[in-house]
This record gives C-alpha cells, sequence and structure tokens, in this order.
C-alpha cells in the first residue's frame, strides 16, 4: 500500500486526536469555529456546520449569516453563537459583508464557508475574495466551492490550510470534467487537483478519499448508502472544521478523523433508523458513540490466534 501512496484510515491513526482531555481544560483551548453561510431558506446547513464543529469538540462555533436568516440559525441550537451580516434583495450574504467578517477572521481558530451560502453572484465574489486573501485554516464545501466554477485559478492552498470537501458533481465543476468522469477515476482527479491547487482534497461519496497537496490519499471505510441525505456534508465541514482548530499542527490526521468517524456516526445510527429514514441531524446524534467507538477501538490488543 506505501508504494501506491494509498492509506486505510483507522481510529489507530488519530487515537491521540480523542484522547482524554486534560483536568485543567477550558473552552479556549479548543479552538473557535467560525461558519460562514446560510442564506434565506438555507439556514438550517449553517446551523447544523455549527453545532456538528461542537459535537466534534470544538470549544466555540459561531455562524455568521444573512440577518434575515440569523434568527432561524439561532433558534436551532442554543450553543451556538451568531453574527448578523448584511445581506442581497434575494437574502444571502452581500459582499459588502466583507468588512466585518475580515473583524471576525482576525479571531477565530478556522473558517468553514459554504454552508447554505446560495450561488447569489454577489455572496460568490465575496467567498472568492475571503478564501484568496486570508492564511486562515480554511475548509470550503457546497456552493462556497461552486463560487470557484469558472475560476478555479482563484483556489491555492499554497503556503496555508486550505481543504475542500467536494462531492463529485462539484468535485467535477471544478476539475472541468463530468460527474462520470469524476466517479471513474476518483484517486486520479482528487490526486490531480489537489496537487496542481496545493491543497487538501475530501472527495466525498462511497470510500470517501482523503488527498494531501503531495499525492498521499487515506481512504475511509466507514459510511453506508443511509447517509445519501441532505445536510450529511454540512455536518463533515463542521467536523472537519473542528477536528483542524483542535489539531492545527496534525492538519491531515484531523481530516481523517472528521472523515472516519463522521462514516462511523452514520453506521451507527443505520442499527437505530435504517438506511431509508436516515437524516442528517441522526449524524449528530451517533457522534458521541462514535467517539467512544473510535477510543475502544484504538485500545485494542490484538493477540495473533493460529489455533
Amino acid at each position: 500500500m506505501s508504494a501506491l501512496h494509498l492509506n486505510v484510515i483507522t481510529a489507530h491513526d488519530f487515537a491521540s486526536l480523542i484522547a482524554p482531555r486534560r483536568p485543567d481544560s477550558n473552552k479556549g483551548l479548543y479552538g473557535h469555529v467560525l461558519v460562514i453561510g446560510g442564506s434565506v431558506g438555507k439556514a438550517g446547513a449553517a446551523a447544523m456546520a455549527g453545532i456538528s464543529a461542537l459535537r466534534a469538540g470544538a470549544g466555540l462555533a459561531t455562524v455568521a449569516t444573512a440577518k434575515s436568516a440569523l434568527p432561524n440559525v439561532a433558534g436551532f441550537y442554543p450553543e451556538l453563537m451568531t453574527e448578523p451580516l448584511p445581506e442581497t434583495d434575494g437574502g444571502t450574504i452581500a459582499t459588502s459583508a466583507g468588512v466585518r467578517l475580515e473583524e471576525l477572521l482576525k479571531t477565530m481558530s478556522v473558517a468553514a464557508i459554504g454552508p447554505g451560502i446560495s450561488r447569489d453572484p454577489h455572496t460568490a465574489t465575496l467567498v472568492r475574495s475571503l478564501v484568496a486573501s486570508h492564511k486562515l485554516p480554511m475548509v470550503v464545501d457546497a456552493d462556497g466551492l461552486n463560487a470557484f466554477q469558472g475560476h478555479t485559478g482563484e483556489l491555492n492552498g499554497k503556503d496555508r490550510t486550505l481543504v475542500i470537501t467536494p462531492h463529485p458533481g462539484e468535485m467535477g465543476r471544478l476539475a472541468g470534467c463530468t460527474t462520470t468522469d469524476v466517479q471513474k477515476g476518483r484517486l486520479g482527479v482528487a490526486r490531480s487537483f489537489a496537487r496542481e491547487h496545493e491543497l487538501i482534497v475530501v472527495l466525498k461519496g462511497h470510500r470517501t478519499l482523503v488527498v494531501q497537496p503531495d499525492g498521499e490519499a487515506w481512504v475511509n471505510t466507514t459510511g453506508n448508502p443511509g447517509m445519501s441525505t441532505g445536510g450529511a456534508g454540512d455536518i463533515l465541514t463542521g467536523m472537519v472544521a473542528a477536528m483542524i482548530a483542535q489539531n492545527p499542527k496534525n492538519v491531515t490526521l484531523a481530516v481523517c478523523a472528521a472523515v472516519h468517524l463522521h462514516g462511523l456516526a452514520g453506521d451507527l445510527m443505520l442499527e437505530n433508523v435504517g438506511e431509508h429514514s436516515m437524516i442528517a441531524t441522526d449524524l449528530l446524534r451517533g457522534l458521541p458513540e462514535a467517539f467512544w467507538s473510535a477510543q475502544r477501538t484504538a485500545r485494542e490488543t490484538f493477540v495473533r490466534w493460529d489455533g
């Protein structure tokens, strides 16, 4: 496997990242995630990304969203902090929100951009500007990625931490190929894009891939078809941001941990709700057991039995 630069994610790989916390812990030790997203009609996506960041261990999470969407975001989960932003006539985040976001980003550990943010051209311009002008670790997903369709030259992670989490359709739009092309050559497409743009690609789907800028790849074996439901990707976005916030010096393993635990939460909830009835927030319910399960697995001592 090493000769192929292809690895399988296991709980043993990231055991140190989910070890018991020190007794004198406080929320300031575990990072502050800023979710930039949401719009009128899509407030839930940003809220789910924010609360999943907290469920994955971030000390604090703030959702910055269009002011008309903010009451809905705040109403989902009392643990989330919120920040109202100027908006367009369509209820999406306006380009003028950049001034306030510049201030917010100075105080954050990681930014997650895209959940529910919409494809409004003004909002897309803002997304590209934020990603291009900041060195803060960033996770870009959903319509945050679609903002770079036709502008992929502006998507570059050189000398910084930049993670993108596309599904095959989004990957195809970024790479200039069809979804079918992506699915036929998932590893090759992800590797090529990661190398060219010097960033980490998380290509979602059956056997999600995590690919480093140097082409080293990790394949995930957790997850199931029940997770093919709206919002599951928003949960992953928040988790990836949270794990990076807690482990800024071990980014690749942090991303791998988030991907593995996300799928494991889905596998655990499969036993409770089944494939057809699973919804994204079921993954939030499954996350505590996913962490415990991964911790138990990492502690196991394997004994060879020849009898």
